[in-house]
């Protein structure tokens, strides 16, 4: 990576990093996409796609390489790096493997991207057996590198499909399963995604559900059983102990958590699924964890749906590098949102586009009360097509001015709420962002539709960039 190389893999700081101090820019010129036939009826492996994103390419938007996994109905889900801006100061470390785990078939993927970036390979296969004898652990979800060269991956589970809020370490050399993390004491009783900040001597983690309910599908009633979230849980970094647990409530399903990208800052925001708002969470002056909301996003009363009232489902949130603006999808309403947040107490609305979702023209929901919007959406239509599902993953530029979107959640999930998404596949799509004043705008020109793909639709789902993204990147 030019001069940087010889500092180890990233960038010195998020500033550096949306700047671009490296020889290539900060313009991505390729995406890597794990894309999910589980479900679909499809009988062949998941793949990781790699997308060209460059505008000068004559493959601009096409896939250019697939690499299936060995194993049919994984159900790949979220990827990490095998060393990230975590370890810029080491000129030994080099973002080389793209880590990526199975959230069903509890294996973690080891794929060489730095071979040849465009035609990843398969480097090793982590199988079930070892997580479940080394740890008794499953379902893994987040990876993150460490500083110290270590790969760290949160799991929903162990081996039977109870949940277990554990983590696995991996030997970043060998990519040996190392054990937990976590040195004993309490374990939350589920997990999902994580952050870790070591300046401030913490890692938070969130809670989804219990791996052998969720997989099934989506039923009320098991919120009330107390199959799902409500906390964020903290834990002391160095001596890896749960220390504190968040409770947030029943039904708020805390997903995706961000610290904000300066490392001094004791602060993020998580995302609550289906309460359907945004906690900021923050260190007070004696040195515990609070969280407060700041962002509420209400219910639609509505006819011909599942429930009679329609959450939005904050299934994805990210900050920009600058930590200015914060972004969120709202999969079942449809909606992209972006809040300027450069008072993190109080977030304001400066950028909302609708991308498909339940609540379209046209489409089988009515909705009777609406606190937010006079009329329902009309579809999204891109290049002719309708767009099915709604926004899910998001993953900016490094620069902040472009903001892809995918519209898969999880196999089991999109079968139930969204069922055409099995027969059309899911898409990739670019939204044009303000960065000066805030606003967002549907690239016409960028429609990545993969039910187009050869073995047939597929659900493509998380996006990373070969160089580091402002999701998988932590600063120390």
């Amino acid at each position: 990576a030019g001069k940087c190389g010889a500092c180890g893999p990233g960038y010195p700081s998020p500033l550096e990093a949306m700047k671009g101090k490296m020889p290539t820019g900060p313009r991505e010129q390729l995406l890597y996409l794990p894309c999910i036939y589980r479900n679909t009826g499809i009988g062949i492996p998941d793949f990781l796609a790699t997308v060209d994103v460059d505008p000068k390419s004559p493959q601009y938007c096409q896939v250019i390489h697939r690499l299936p996994m060995p194993h049919v109905g994984d159900e790949l889900h979220h990827s990490g790096w095998n060393a990230c801006s975590s370890c810029h100061g080491d000129p030994g470390k080099s973002r080389r493997f793209l880590i990526l785990p199975s959230l069903i078939s509890s294996r973690v993927y080891v794929v060489d991207v730095a071979t040849d970036p465009r035609a990843p390979r398969l480097h090793k296969v982590v199988e079930a057996e070892e997580l479940a004898r080394k740890a008794n652990a499953a379902f893994p979800h987040t990876s993150h590198c460490l500083g110290s060269g270590e790969i760290l991956i949160s799991c929903l589970g162990d081996p039977d499909g109870n949940g277990k809020g554990t983590f696995v370490l991996l030997d970043g050399e060998t990519f040996e399963v190392k054990g937990n993390w976590e040195k004993g004491g309490k374990i939350p009783n589920l997990g999902y995604d994580f952050w870790y900040q070591p300046r401030h001597n913490v890692l938070l983690s969130t809670e989804w559900g219990v791996p052998k309910v969720l997989a099934q599908g989506f039923d009320p009633k098991d919120v009330e059983k107390g199959h799902y979230g409500r906390h964020i849980n903290v834990w002391d970094w160095r001596e890896q102990r749960l220390v504190q647990e968040l409770d947030l409530g029943v039904g708020s399903i805390p997903l995706e958590i961000r610290f904000l990208h300066d490392p001094s800052a004791a602060q993020g925001f998580v995302g609550c699924a289906l309460s359907g708002d945004i906690r900021r969470f923050y260190r007070n002056p004696e040195g515990k964890w609070e969280a407060e909301k700041v962002i509420e996003v209400p219910s639609k009363k509505v006819q011909g749906w599942l429930l009679p009232e329609m959450p939005g489902l904050i299934t994805d949130i990210l900050i920009s590098l600058d930590d200015r603006f914060l972004y969120f999808s709202n999969w079942l309403h449809g909606d992209v949102r972006q809040y300027d947040i450069s008072d993190p107490k109080n977030p304001k609305l400066v950028g909302q586009v609708f991308l498909g979702g339940s609540i379209s023209k046209g489409g089988a929901v009515t909705v009777v009360e609406d606190r937010e919007l006079r009329d329902q959406p009309e579809p999204c239509v891109i290049q002719g097509k309708r767009i099915p599902g709604g926004p899910q993953m998001l993953q900016l530029s490094l620069d902040g001015r472009r903001l892809y979107v995918t519209t898969s959640l999880f196999s089991a999930w999109d079968r139930q709420f969204y069922p055409g998404l099995l027969k059309e596949g899911s898409v990739l799509l670019q939204l044009d962002v303000d960065t000066a004043r805030g606003g967002l705008a549907v690239n016409p020109k960028f429609l990545l539709d993969f039910g187009r793909e050869p073995g047939g639709p597929c659900l493509a789902h998380e996006v990373r960039y070969p160089g580091g993204d402002c999701t998988s990147d932590i600063w120390l």
